[in-house]
């Protein structure tokens, strides 16, 4: 019973490395970068739109460089302004892919 539990926890920290990669800033900007290249060959997304968002991602990496410049790292608002531009990032990315639109 001992070593099913201990495996049982092994398996679910290994399933939770995933949710918290998500979670970081890098691992969102990964995820939304997926999403449009998932858009894209689905036809979800036309080209137009998907330029549209790539160069919004752009712009958020930019800003990542920026602040992270000072060598310091993230500071809570750096990291909590960048949390929110991804998170409107997001919303742009699901609304463009369930327009309607196909390419």
């Amino acid at each position: 019973m001992r070593k099913m539990s201990w495996a049982m926890l092994m398996v679910a920290g290994l399933l939770a490395l995933p949710a918290a990669e998500a979670s970081s800033v890098d691992g969102r900007e990964h995820e939304q970068r997926e999403r449009i290249r998932e858009g894209v060959r689905s036809g979800e997304l036309t080209r137009h739109e998907a330029a549209r968002l790539r160069r919004e991602q752009t712009r958020v990496r930019r800003e990542e460089r920026r602040y992270r410049a000072s060598g310091d790292g993230l500071s809570r608002r750096e990291r909590s302004d960048l949390q929110r531009d991804l998170d409107r990032s997001s919303r742009h990315i699901r609304r463009l892919k369930h327009d309607g639109q196909d390419r």
